[in-house]
């Protein structure tokens, strides 16, 4: 049976449906574009750190009416092997 929630860290999950995109910090971060969605993400409150170790990809959902950013230590290539995983 497919699960319908993906655990990113301790105590995260969010529904897959809800992903929109799976980002490598390092490759992406490089534009300066995504540093400064980021940042604006960050002052708007729309930013959950998942773990407070170095950063590894970042994962943009749909809560609601806005777009939230899950900061996690988990590589892009470990989060989508999760959602691969169960399907």
């Amino acid at each position: 049976m497919e699960s319908l929630y993906l655990h990113l860290e301790q105590d995260s999950v969010i529904l897959k449906k809800n992903i929109i995109g799976i980002f490598d910090m390092d490759k992406t971060t490089v534009s300066k574009k995504t540093r400064e969605y980021l940042n604006q993400a960050e002052r708007e409150g729309r930013v959950r750190y998942v773990s407070y170790d170095l950063p590894k990809s970042f994962i943009l959902c749909h809560e609601g009416e806005s777009i939230v950013v899950y900061i996690s230590r988990l590589s892009s290539e470990t989060v989508r092997g999760r959602i691969d995983s169960f399907l």
